[in-house]
């Protein structure tokens, strides 16, 4: 049996269910199978009353990855919010750069927490490789500039949420934008001396450590080029330049 039977005998197991557990289980199968072909009936199933069988769906799709961000952007605007919320959650574990304006928005303006949350986070797993090398920087600083808003959103678990992805861009930036990473440490710093949320404060300290050692490897690596660059090359004496 191949890959295409085996979508259309999932995806019809899902159509044909006639409980929310028999939903559930479909859904779950479908989604571990990690078929291209089952991405519209896993995005259908964002918008099912069924939330175990929407964990599922968005599981699958982050799984089966680029394939699913075309229909999900394409269609994430004709759904109730249930199912753009847990769109959202999809996109950002992908990580495509083709969703940035999405998470974006929904980061900075959501209404519902956890949907700024999982926006948040996303803006952290970006795949960088995918920006066009002429676009990398002014991408990465529109980046900061949401995420150094979102880290002061008025609910801690969006501010965890950012300071996790302050802490991948800055690990990120640390080559391309080095003059913009002390902003990301002031940042830090501000939070760990204000956030009233221990948990956040103790996310925070943490980040600060792996980019700390991440500046260490940094240096590391680089020191040794900058040693050699700056060393005294002998001089060498010309031929026939010493006495016969």
């Amino acid at each position: 049996m191949n890959n295409s039977d085996l979508a259309q005998i999932l995806i019809r197991a899902v159509e044909e269910a006639d409980s929310s557990e028999r939903l559930l289980d479909a859904v779950q199968e479908l989604a571990a199978a990690h078929i291209e072909e089952s991405v519209p009936t896993l995005i259908a199933a964002l918008g099912y009353n069924n939330p175990g069988a929407a964990v599922a769906a968005v599981d699958g799709l982050i799984a089966i990855g680029e394939a699913a961000v075309p229909p999900l952007l394409e269609l994430i605007d004709n759904y109730n919010y249930g199912a753009r919320a847990w769109a959202i959650r999809a996109l950002a574990g992908i990580g495509d750069v083709r969703a940035l304006d999405t998470l974006l928005e929904a980061a900075k303006s959501d209404f519902s927490l956890s949907v700024r949350r999982a926006a948040a986070r996303g803006l952290g797993t970006l795949r960088w490789q995918q920006v066009p090398p002429d676009q990398v920087k002014s991408v990465q600083t529109q980046v900061l500039e949401a995420l150094l808003l979102i880290s002061q959103d008025p609910e801690w678990v969006v501010r965890y949420a950012a300071v996790t992805s302050l802490e991948t861009l800055a690990i990120a930036i640390a080559v391309t934008l080095p003059d913009q990473a002390s902003r990301i440490t002031n940042q830090l710093q501000q939070i760990v001396d204000t956030d009233v949320d221990l948990g956040v404060r103790t996310r925070v300290k943490f980040a600060q450590e792996k980019i700390q050692q991440q500046q260490q490897q940094h240096q590391e690596v680089f020191a040794p080029k900058r040693k050699l660059q700056n060393a005294e090359v002998p001089e060498v004496p010309h031929r026939g330049g010493g006495r016969r």
